[in-house]
């Protein structure tokens, strides 16, 4: 499902190499610093984005940032390679971003992958903003999906905002899970609204049926699955939980979920006294999410950024009333792209990236003296039903077809 709308992404324009994107097969990069293991709606849809494009016939490699012990290479289902890379982790699972620094190990990626399409995920991802900075350098075309949304007025807005304009100015195409989302993007990027497109997220309903027989229906009860952070707007949760329990005897609150806001909650219930109507359930396995969502009656979500809710569409699969709060362009040389930097993203700091981006094509050239992309291996693909794991695969049962044929003479 994400894969056919990921097509027709691309098929809405007519101009630029972006409209013949699709008429062949491609080599894509998926990059975040957010994947497997740590879990989320956006380690997920780039999971599910990329088996949908490998069972259309790309190539699809995924590039994420070391997790513990988790380093180098590993394999998913499908061939599915991804590259976790050893870069250091600045804040909330998000590398330092020096842009630099992740030139040389990127090179080697889209190098020896042939890599013909990058495609970063989340706003709130460094890795994602470099991968976007050093395609260009090296003349990749960029996709860019934002997950979130973004208010104006705090530093932090302000400041995730400029770099967001400064990364997608002269990135290919945008997309966003939401039209809400969209709009909010299109204001904080400066973007031309033609070059957005919306592909809402979805799930398979055939993992999230309902079963009425699970609810207790003495009582009302309300479902939160969340990570219990700030941005998920745990503390309005934690606010609105004693008013309501108080308005409405038959009420309980049943959440999923773990984070450093959990004492938020604990405090609550302490405070209220409400251990017999507020159940905290802590972290949940994604096998358990659906045996939680059919106890209640009532999915609530109270995120402060969320564009789409991944657990909204799973609770209302699973028969739960929700209450939320809630065309591409051609790939410009370093002339144009500068001139593009300084017009778009403001006088001071249209200049500084645009010196950024002069150093990162200064850098570019050392590495590809030092190591010309000519000798650099071709990495072997495992990926797709004729890769080489399937051949591999089928290889073997043909070894043990003859063996058994040669037993039984």
């Amino acid at each position: 499902m994400r894969g056919a709308g990921f097509k027709a992404m691309f098929s809405q324009r007519s101009r630029g190499p972006t409209a013949e994107v699709f008429r062949k097969k491609h080599n894509i990069c998926m990059v975040s610093d957010f994947f497997y293991p740590n879990m989320g709606g956006v380690e997920s849809h780039i999971y599910q984005l990329s088996q949908c494009l490998i069972a259309m016939g790309h190539k699809v490699v995924i590039v994420t940032h070391a997790y513990g012990r988790r380093k180098g290479i590993r394999h998913l289902t499908n061939g599915l390679k991804v590259y976790y890379l050893p870069l250091q982790v600045m804040y909330n699972q998000s590398t330092a971003t020096t842009c630099f620094h992740s030139l040389p190990l990127m090179r080697c990626v889209f190098v020896r992958e042939r890599i013909t399409i990058v495609h970063s995920h989340s706003s709130f991802s460094a890795m994602a903003h470099d991968a976007l900075f050093h395609a260009k350098t090296l003349g990749l075309n960029t996709v860019f999906t934002d997950h979130s949304l973004f208010g104006f007025a705090d530093i932090s807005s302000v400041l995730t905002n400029k770099l967001l304009t400064i990364s997608l100015c002269d990135t290919n195409h945008i997309v966003c899970v939401s039209y809400t989302s969209k709009e909010n993007t299109v204001l904080r990027a400066a973007l031309n609204p033609e070059i957005v497109s919306v592909i809402p997220n979805a799930v398979d309903s055939a993992d999230f049926t309902p079963d009425p027989s699970q609810r207790q229906d003495d009582k009302i009860t309300i479902v939160v699955i969340s990570r219990l952070v700030y941005r998920k707007g745990i503390d309005l949760l934690g606010g609105i939980i004693p008013e309501l329990c108080l308005k409405y005897p038959d009420l309980h609150f049943l959440i999923g979920g773990e984070g450093p806001k959990r004492i938020v909650l604990e405090e609550v219930r302490e405070k209220y006294q409400l251990h017999d109507r507020v159940r905290l359930l802590g972290a949940l396995e994604h096998k358990d999410v659906r045996g939680v969502l059919v106890q209640g009656h009532i999915f609530l979500n109270t995120s402060l950024t969320e564009a789409f809710c991944m657990a909204i569409v799973e609770g209302a699969s699973c028969g739960l009333q929700v209450y939320d709060r809630v065309a591409g362009e051609e790939v410009l040389p370093l002339d144009r792209r500068i001139h593009r930097l300084r017009t778009h993203c403001g006088p001071v700091a249209g200049t500084i990236f645009a010196f950024v981006a002069v150093l990162d094509f200064l850098f570019l050239l050392l590495l590809q003296w030092l190591v010309p992309d000519q000798v650099m291996d071709v990495a072997v693909d495992a990926s797709g039903p004729h890769g080489i794991w399937k051949g591999e695969q089928k290889d073997e049962i043909d070894s043990k077809r003859e063996l058994s044929r040669e037993h039984s003479l």
